[in-house]
């Protein structure tokens, strides 16, 4: 299942999986705290394998174009898991204030 969910209005549940789908250079610019670099195209199914099947996976990315087609591919790798889309990515929440760390 895949939800959609306003980033500048997401609270970062504790022990959270945040996966930042955009290449490790874009990545170690800036991210938001957290997250853990999945990059869309290394993306399969064994990348399922490292969450939980009851966790949900948040996933964003710069601005939110590459998120919802991560969040496609891995529900055909695993439809019974949540995928929640992290609308806006990395610039809305850094417009937003939110915290933002650099490097890999």
């Amino acid at each position: 299942m895949i939800r959609k969910q306003d980033i500048t209005t997401f609270e970062f549940p504790e022990n959270s999986i945040i996966w930042d789908v955009r290449d490790t250079n874009a990545f170690a610019e800036a991210h938001v705290k957290g997250a853990v670099n999945q990059p869309i195209t290394s993306l399969s199914a064994d990348s399922l394998t490292q969450v939980a099947t009851d966790q949900p996976i948040y996933i964003l990315c710069g601005g939110g174009s590459k998120a919802p087609r991560a969040a496609e591919l891995l529900e055909g790798f695993d439809s019974q898991r949540e995928y929640v889309v992290l609308m806006g990515g990395t610039r809305a929440a850094r417009d937003a204030g939110l915290p933002l760390e650099q490097g890999a």
